[in-house]
């Protein structure tokens, strides 16, 4: 019994108190700290997205044409992705080697202050050409946080709860982290309402992301309080720590859990660009929504994805994993229809939904939940940062291109690209490795 589970279970590597308690103060503080930086990360991360058209207004010559300035925008949002791989191999390489923790805090370090430094940043029209330069320097470093937070958070969080809810607890971080979404639309509502356009334009814009890189700041302090995984502190004493480079390790060993992350991640960027980033403006340009309606509606749809993401860690603990991902995806696959062809609707219709298919998004916190227990311990970190960050990388970045394209010839192309990820996630659930995760027999 000891064998079978140290083998699927994430944290069963230590046992020192048993896989079947429950979850006790400690594990509490080290999830609620681990979220709450989550979603100040990710907040960091995506309020960009909600600012763009204004960034691309001060940060790029007023005489350029706006199809230009727009291209340039997105491109310096699209750094951010491309900077993931490097900076989620580079975090993970030493998670593995020095620690999770250390690694922990420093990601979010490095996305504060990049964050407080482009609320701070003087414009086109005071420092020219370095303006934008210095915004896309800032992006990369942004990128390259994010790149190591998402799979530090999942695995420290894994590697501290006892096994009978590790669905539960992956899923409530996966919450807390697209909390920052959620966070960002709050904002960009409260900013667009309590002041006109010149005023935004003249220095409210700079208010998001000064608070963003504050409070980034005080998480940084606060994640002092946590403490190593059991389970890196148990590899250290055995002196089981990954002595060669741990991504050669899982280029060797384990293909067919990056293939996996691989897979995941690609419906993973599919659901949070297409249904939750890219559609409030595809409402207001296709189906001539107007932005106040189509930012309430993202804001629910952001809402019941955050919510999601812990009804589906819950679930998994108490039905399996297999049975989450056919109901997750498959729902995913139906409701994206039923919001997308009823567009535009009443504006009741549309914020409920549009809801409806933000509940089923929050499948996405079956990639963690099935990737960290993909790997083994010693090469965990690194495993999941490499899979989940190159896949990312590309599919995050293609992603608008494609849908972009291929809007040209038919307007429910969102629909159709998200009910196949919904598909594949679908068919993925019928893969042992999704549900059983790494075993040790399988090496032998």
């Amino acid at each position: 019994m000891t064998t079978k589970t140290s083998a699927t279970a994430p944290h069963a590597v230590s046992a020192a108190d048993g896989p079947q308690r429950s979850l006790n103060k400690k594990d509490y503080q080290t999830l609620s700290l681990s979220a709450l930086g989550g979603t100040l990360e990710f907040y960091d991360f995506v309020v960009y997205v909600f600012f763009a058209n204004i960034l691309g207004a001060l940060f790029f010559p007023a005489d350029m044409p706006d199809w230009l300035r727009q291209l340039q925008t997105l491109g310096i949002f699209a750094a951010g992705y491309l900077a993931r791989p490097i900076g989620g191999i580079i975090i993970a390489h030493y998670g593995d080697k020095l620690g999770r923790k250390r690694m922990f805090t420093l990601s979010i370090f490095l996305m504060a202050v990049p964050t407080l430094v482009i609320g701070l940043l003087p414009t086109y029209a005071s420092i020219g050409i370095a303006a934008p330069l210095l915004l896309l320097a800032m992006r990369v470093l942004q990128g390259a946080a994010i790149g190591g937070e998402m799979p530090g958070a999942w695995v420290f969080v894994a590697e501290h709860v006892p096994e009978r809810h590790y669905g539960l607890a992956v899923g409530t971080l996966t919450s807390g982290i697209t909390g920052g979404i959620l966070l960002g639309s709050l904002v960009a509502v409260a900013i667009n309402t309590h002041y006109s356009a010149s005023e935004i334009n003249e220095f409210a814009w700079r208010i998001p992301f000064i608070l963003g890189g504050v409070f980034g700041l005080v998480s940084v302090y606060l994640r002092r309080f946590l403490e190593e995984t059991p389970i890196f502190k148990e590899l250290s004493a055995r002196k089981r720590v990954a002595s060669e480079l741990p991504v050669k390790t899982v280029l060797r060993e384990h293909r067919p859990a990056m293939l996996l992350v691989a897979l995941m991640t690609w419906v993973l960027s599919t659901t949070v660009v297409v249904v939750i980033l890219m559609t409030p403006v595809f409402m207001q340009k296709v189906f001539h929504v107007p932005p106040t309606l189509s930012l309430q509606a993202n804001v629910a749809a952001t809402l019941t994805l955050t919510i999601g993401c812990a009804v589906c860690g819950w679930a998994t603990d108490r039905i399996g994993t297999k049975a989450v991902m056919l109901i997750g995806w498959g729902g995913l696959a139906i409701t994206s229809y039923v919001f997308y062809l009823g567009l535009p609707g009443t504006p009741q219709s549309l914020v409920w939904t549009y809801a409806l298919a933000g509940f089923f998004c929050g499948s996405i916190a079956l990639l963690p939940i099935t990737g960290v227990r993909a790997f083994p311990p010693a090469v965990r970190f690194t495993g999941l940062s490499f899979a989940y960050n190159m896949a990312y990388a590309v599919f995050g970045g293609l992603t608008p291109i494609l849908i972009s394209v291929w809007q040209q010839h038919d307007v429910m192309a969102p629909a159709h690209y998200v009910a196949a990820m919904g598909v594949l996630g679908f068919l993925l659930g019928f893969w042992p490795l999704a549900s059983k995760g790494w075993q040790p027999e399988a090496k032998r």
